[in-house]
């Protein structure tokens, strides 16, 4: 891989990756995995464990330590799924782990819920640890922990067919200023996003310094992701940025078009973590790396295409995404209807991914330092902290590698890369944060 340009996912070697690779055609059989979430939100108990072991033959199956109960929250959005799909498929069963996967209400609350450890893990913005940690989303100091990456990719910036639909395209950077400053000739222009210093913020603010449009010129407010449409279409907002199937869902009921999916600002840029309380990664260290082999047999799992409509049906249910399980599938396969008569996109390597043979789960220094720059660039942090010195107190980078070695899961050697996002072909090394930030007229 060329070093310089982290956004071409190719392993030092495939090293045969995975028995895992062979969730795909394990014979997990899909058959069982339509109901049901966990009792604590209402739903049935889940169904018998369909899946076998990767483990090679006669290798002992890996038990936990304790059944002591384990609880990992969830937000309703489609990369809530490698939690969820471990839960549906029995993989947290098969190695003797008692989770519970719980519906979290907002990203707040996620955060809230795993710094007091009444959630042990979550499904998690990959920028939240260093938010809250910074002082920008959350009491400085306090650490929540990253355990591993869950997805890329698959988030979309929405805008309101009132009001842009019309006058804003699909990709068409050059027009959202003019049309953003149409818009606040008559009233205040809103856009939201789920979490100050979270990854849909940093995605939302990104995309206006590019079209050269003045965060001072709109409001920014903050919105859980599964109200974003209700409060659209009310006219609340005129935009958002969130994960899916929210993009989708605006379109299929007509609130508001795709302008652009995340994956077209910068390509695999990091998207949810795994993050975790860190008294429950210290005391069950063991366990919580049986939580992540789970979770990385349903990644593997969810990226296999003939898997990907039964992921959307089993997600898709009241108990977890709430959402229409056809526009979870379509986008799951990177089929993007735009709406307001901008047709379909296809996006093919690029779309939602899970896994791609391990490249998607390592979580990186550099990405950390990325988003710490970013907190300094859009004026949340007025000096540049020590990212290199935060990202190794949060991000558990040995208890990856022991996991992904276990498992023959190549790990990336990429960490400290340098890499370009593709809006704006702006160029981020991770070992020169200041110069970055003097390069965007920012003073580090």
């Amino acid at each position: 891989m060329n070093q310089d340009d982290a956004t071409q996912p190719r392993l030092h070697a495939r090293r045969g990756f995975l028995r895992l690779a062979g969730l795909g055609a394990l014979g997990l059989g899909l058959q069982a995995i339509v109901g049901c979430g966990s009792e604590e939100d209402g739903g049935q108990d889940p169904p018998t464990s369909v899946a076998t072991s990767t483990l090679a033959a006669g290798t002992p199956m890996l038990r936990a330590a304790s059944d002591e109960k384990i609880k990992i929250g969830f937000i309703a959005l489609t990369d809530c799924a490698s939690v969820v799909m471990a839960h549906e498929l029995g993989l947290f069963k098969q190695y003797g782990l008692n989770v519970d996967v719980v519906k979290q209400a907002s990203w707040a609350s996620t955060r809230d819920a795993l710094l007091t450890g009444d959630i042990h893990a979550a499904h998690m913005l990959f920028g939240m640890p260093f938010s809250v940690y910074t002082g920008v989303g959350g009491p400085a100091g306090k650490e929540i922990h990253i355990a591993m990456m869950l997805d890329q990719n698959g988030q979309a910036i929405s805008l309101a067919n009132e009001g842009f639909g019309g006058k804003v395209g699909f990709r068409t950077l050059a027009r959202v200023k003019p049309a953003v400053a149409a818009a606040a000739a008559k009233k205040e222009v809103t856009f939201a996003m789920t979490f100050p210093g979270g990854t849909h913020d940093m995605w939302l603010r990104y995309w206006l310094a590019a079209a050269g449009v003045a965060q001072s010129s709109v409001k920014i407010i903050t919105i859980p992701p599964p109200q974003m449409v209700a409060n659209m279409k009310v006219g609340n907002m005129d935009g958002f940025c969130v994960g899916e199937p929210w993009g989708g869902v605006a379109v299929k009921e007509g609130t508001g078009f795709t302008h652009l999916a995340t994956q077209d600002i910068w390509k695999h840029h990091p998207e949810k973590a795994l993050g975790v309380n860190p008294e429950f990664a210290g005391k069950r260290r063991d366990d919580l790396k049986l939580v992540m082999r789970a979770i990385l047999e349903a990644s593997a799992y969810i990226d296999d295409p003939k898997n990907k409509p039964a992921v959307a049906k089993t997600i898709g249910q009241a108990a977890y995404v709430n959402a229409p399980p056809d526009v979870i599938d379509a986008r799951l396969e990177g089929k993007y209807s735009l709406g307001k008569d901008l047709g379909e996109h296809v996006y093919t390597d690029d779309t939602m991914l899970f896994s791609n043979q391990g490249f998607v789960n390592f979580p990186r220094t550099g990405h950390a330092a990325w988003f710490m720059a970013q907190y300094v660039r859009f004026g949340y942090l007025k000096e540049l902290p020590d990212t290199a010195a935060i990202a190794k107190k949060l991000i558990l980078h040995d208890l990856y590698r022991e996991v992904a070695k276990e498992m023959s899961i190549a790990v990336p050697e990429d960490d400290l890369a340098p890499f370009t996002l593709q809006l704006d072909n702006a160029r981020f090394d991770p070992a020169a944060p200041a110069a970055y930030l003097q390069q965007v007229g920012v003073a580090a």
